[in-house]
């Protein structure tokens, strides 16, 4: 094609990307829907235009539009590496782990399910050979839930189902081109029933292969990004090449998948790259990567449905039925998933309850697209496969394709209003009418603070007013009628709990654009927010605390690491997670307390007295978790919280500074040439504060032992060769520390948290600076006690041998032990011992002989 019209046309193409979107939102439509219609007239009209004989002034177009170099490789090289990509840029990783099974379920399962389930009904039904229909089966299984997304994003849907379906999206088609490539390569050999279970045995190499792939490039890339870290620009660079070689390395030289490949590179890219570049640098990395994806997605449906009319050029009635055949099995398999096997996983507490009309709006909203097109253009253009498999694959494939389009996105909005999704419910509508008297008794005070700055005539402020007034009286006349019917006061605490933690996700948002915090702490911040709003849908206030809870927790990752410090003497994994967890809690911390403004500014105004005051004092709860928590740190660690603290001092310092030399600039005190010298020596001073003090986990230990109380009064050798001998343990609250009937080998000390010791059915709380177990130790015998941590606990633990030896040299410890006997049995049986008889007193000796 000439050049000239290969730019025109191009150029056209971005207009209508450009029109559609508004004009699928006027009509209603999903985008996919608006962006395939163009395509097809498109590709329609410039076979009506060579066909006619009404004209032949416009044939040439005509023809430049039909001999377009498009082919599957296009597609399959160039534009679905860019939206896979993209797609997993902007995964929430650590919010999709917690739905791993549904999404895992609704992709790969599916996808399997979906594939047998079409190819053995295509080949009982029409004759054909097994594999071709298993073929055909994959081409059609991929989904675009885009459609569905987008409404349910725009019905205030729960986000975690938007957050499954797509997390589908991105596996579904890895795991669906997988199997098309396995399928398409016993079709191209000529096996028309090979063995089922070597085609499936083969498939687990394409995905671990794809991966592997995948993640080593993206490491690479990391490297070489890091070495750029200087220049944005080149950064960017190297992302754009990542899914490229990931997907052509996996496919020529790992023979791997090469979607999963660009999969396991997006991921470990997510997964790292916020710890490892500038968090600036990584917001306008995922807005170019938005834009790409923007393009590439819209260039690849037009394109597509430009095929569509000449892949139909050979349609027989006989086709139509295989169609029909396609499309019940399709949805047969999609209801097994959703029906069957979703509401099986939901009892067994592997996934999420999805509703019924949630379920029913997933199984229509399951449109088929881009991929599925060029999947069948690809066979297509195969010269290995029969002429007729090939027109019956481009057939099948794209009439499936069209009816998903025509039939289910036309009237995809229509089913969601039929199954009431679209509605509000009784709560949300009393909420929002008190939502809009308060905020309408706001715009009365800002409105009347306007009118008399600005001196405007009497008689227009008084129209006004009446007007707005009327308008406030109805509003709030509205929500008292309401408010006492339909929200209960579980219902406000539960809407108070999820609008304080989108506010803190605001807050935490806010902090990072600040560059307060780093990127992958903010990351995690955002993790922990999303739960507590989910954790307040889902189960009020319990599921909130559960939720708060959860988030200091020491996960499986820190117990991993504590085991390779421990036993394997590798402390460097167990370092990070320390520092990282330091670094959260003092952002936490900070945090927290600016939300008390906001339920005093907000929610106090639309809940009420009583709810804000049940809000603070949750609220409270969470920050003393937070400072317990950190001050065990601050314990085990002492003075690199406050190493820390001066960093964030430095951080706002410099992000104040920034904003006072942008104002000087904007109010023209100073020129862009002072603001850029200005600038450049904030960034070289904020370089410096990026970087994180190191943690030694050896030394902090030393300090550790050297200020607990029991131990104060040892020499500086004694003191050395416990610290040697001391262990740190680390328990979460719930945590079982020792129990009863059990042989007493060790001593505990408290450094910080609470545990509570259960005897004889009665409890007892230890805080820091106490100990436990001193007495099985000193008497040899079974435990007695339960003790359980009821707060996030670190723990010094001493064997007998050390803890006889430290009680003969501390007197501070043995008064200790003999407070402890007081009312206790076996208390003048350890009075006995030699340790305890350094420095007794008169009369316990006596009492001892």
């Amino acid at each position: 094609m000439d050049i000239v019209l290969l730019t025109t046309f191009t150029a056209v193409l971005f207009l209508l990307i450009a029109a559609a979107e508004p004009l699928a939102a006027r009509l209603s439509l999903p985008f996919s829907v608006m962006l395939a219609a163009i395509g097809i007239l498109i590709g329609g009209g410039a076979i009506f235009l060579l066909r006619t004989e009404l004209t032949d002034t416009l044939n040439p177009i005509a023809e430049s539009v039909l001999s377009l170099p498009i082919r599957s490789s296009v597609f399959m090289y160039v534009f679905l590496p860019t939206l896979i990509f993209q797609a997993t840029l902007e995964m929430n990783i650590r919010r999709m782990l917690d739905d791993w099974v549904p999404i895992l379920t609704l992709a790969v399962v599916a996808v399997v399910v979906a594939t047998l389930t079409i190819g053995f009904a295509l080949s009982w039904i029409s004759g054909l050979p097994l594999m071709v229909c298993l073929l055909i089966g994959s081409i059609v299984s991929t989904t675009d839930p885009s459609a569905v997304v987008s409404i349910f994003r725009s019905l205030s849907a729960p986000k975690r189902l938007a957050r499954i379906i797509e997390g589908e999206s991105l596996l579904n088609d890895a795991a669906a081109i997988a199997l098309f490539g396995l399928f398409m390569g016993f079709v191209m050999l000529g096996v028309p029933n090979p063995d089922l279970g070597e085609a499936v045995g083969r498939f687990p190499g394409l995905i671990i292969g794809g991966a592997l792939a995948g993640w080593l490039v993206a490491r690479l890339a990391l490297i070489l990004m890091s070495l750029f870290s200087r220049f944005e620009t080149a950064q960017i660079s190297v992302s754009v090449a990542v899914p490229y070689l990931a997907y052509i390395g996996a496919e020529q030289l790992a023979g791997a998948s090469g979607v999963v490949a660009v999969v396991g590179a997006g991921l470990t890219l997510n997964f790292i790259g916020p710890g490892r570049l500038a968090p600036g640098f990584w917001i306008n990395l995922r807005e170019v990567w938005g834009l790409l994806a923007h393009w590439a997605g819209a260039l690849i449906f037009i394109l597509a449905a430009l095929l569509i009319p000449r892949l139909l050029v050979e349609l027989r009635l006989s086709d139509l039925g295989l169609v029909v055949v396609v499309v019940l099995a399709a949805f047969v398999a999609r209801a097994i998933i959703l029906f069957g096997l979703l509401p099986l996983l939901t009892g067994l507490r592997l996934s999420p309850r999805i509703q019924r009309p949630y379920r029913v709006a997933i199984m229509w909203g399951g449109l088929r697209g881009a991929v599925t097109l060029a999947l069948a253009l690809a066979v297509t253009e195969s010269l290995r496969v029969p002429v007729e498999t090939k027109r019956l694959v481009g057939i099948v494939a794209t009439g499936f394709t069209l009816f998903t389009l025509i039939v289910q996105g036309t009237t995809l909005r229509w089913v969601i209003g039929l199954l009431g999704l679209d509605r509000l419910s009784p709560l949300d509508r009393a909420l929002s009418n008190q939502v809009v008297a308060v905020a309408l008794q706001s715009v009365r005070e800002g409105v009347a603070s306007a009118t008399e700055n600005y001196d405007l005539t009497r008689e227009t402020v008084r129209s006004e007013a009446k007007r707005f007034g009327t308008r406030l009286d109805e509003a709030v006349e509205r929500a008292e009628a309401e408010d006492n019917a339909e929200i209960l006061d579980r219902d406000r605490i539960t809407l108070g709990l999820i609008a304080l933690a989108g506010h803190e996700r605001e807050v935490i948002l806010q902090r990072f654009r600040e560059r307060a915090i780093s990127a992958r702490l903010s990351e995690q911040a955002l993790f922990d927010a999303d739960r507590l709003i989910e954790g307040a849908r889902s189960g009020g206030r319990t599921g909130y605390q559960r939720a708060a809870r959860s988030s200091l927790r020491y996960g499986a990752a820190f117990r991993f690491a504590a085991f390779l410090r421990n036993r394997l003497g590798m402390p460097g994994q167990l370092a990070r997670m320390t520092a990282d967890r330091f670094e959260m809690l003092l952002a936490k911390r900070l945090i927290l307390r600016d939300l008390h403004s906001f339920i005093d500014g907000r929610i106090r105004r639309i809940h009420g007295r009583r709810v804000a005051e049940l809000l603070h004092e949750l609220l409270n709860r969470r920050i003393e978790a937070v400072d317990t928590a950190l001050e065990g740190l601050r314990l085990q660690y002492p003075g690199y919280a406050e190493e820390l603290e001066r960093r964030f001092i430095r951080r706002t310092a410099l992000r104040l500074e920034e904003r006072e030399y942008a104002a000087m600039r904007e109010d023209g005190l100073i020129g862009s040439e002072v603001h850029t010298e200005l600038m450049a020596d904030i960034n070289r001073r904020r370089a410096a504060t990026e970087g994180r003090p190191k943690l030694d986990l050896a030394l902090r230990k030393n300090d550790l032992v050297r200020q607990f109380p029991l131990f104060t009064d040892l020499d500086d050798a004694e003191m050395r060769r416990l610290a040697r001998a001391i262990r740190t343990r680390y328990v979460n609250a719930g945590h079982v520390i020792t129990r009863k009937d059990t042989p007493a080998r060790s001593v505990f000390f408290v450094a910080s948290g609470a545990v509570e010791q259960e005897v004889a059915g009665q409890s007892m709380r230890l805080g820091r600076g106490e100990m436990f177990g001193q007495m099985g130790v000193l008497t040899s015998r079974m435990r007695r006690a339960d003790v359980r941590a009821i707060t996030p606990t670190s723990l010094l633990v001493l064997d007998e041998t050390d803890f006889r030896r430290v009680l003969k040299r501390s007197a501070a410890l043995r008064e200790a032990v003999r407070t402890s006997l007081t009312g206790k049995a076996a208390g003048q049986e350890v009075l006995r011992l030699p340790e305890l008889q350094i420095d007794a007193p008169l009369g316990e000796t006596r009492a001892a002989g």
